[in-house]
């Protein structure tokens, strides 16, 4: 009957605090609230509001291409607010929301 809280979690526009993700953990401030996306097809949890170009790759590959010729690219679409799809760069970052999808694919550019 708490009429501060979500009566149905997992519904929710992603503005609410703790993301309305319904996954627990909602403590505030903390950054403590999963969240789960999509990175190439498969569903990720991931902590916080925010996720790097290294943490995305991380999560497409258990071991990921290396080498001279080797670009990787980070796609994103369904996100948040005003960026909702656009690529990441080496070093960026964007804020996500629940099942934002992520497209990483690793080409060589010889």
């Amino acid at each position: 009957m708490n009429s501060n809280k979500n009566d149905n979690p997992g519904q929710g526009n992603g503005n609410e605090q703790g993301n309305g993700n319904g996954h627990g953990d909602d403590h505030g401030q903390g950054g403590h609230s999963k969240t789960t996306i999509i990175v190439n097809t498969r569903e990720k949890e991931v902590e916080g509001k925010v996720v790097t170009y290294d943490q995305i790759v991380a999560l497409a590959f258990e071991n990921p291409p290396t080498g001279a010729n080797i670009e990787i690219t980070v796609a994103y679409r369904d996100g948040p607010g005003p960026d909702k799809e656009g690529t990441l760069q080496p070093g960026g970052s964007t804020r996500i929301k629940k099942d934002m999808i992520f497209d990483v694919t690793a080409t060589d550019k010889s």
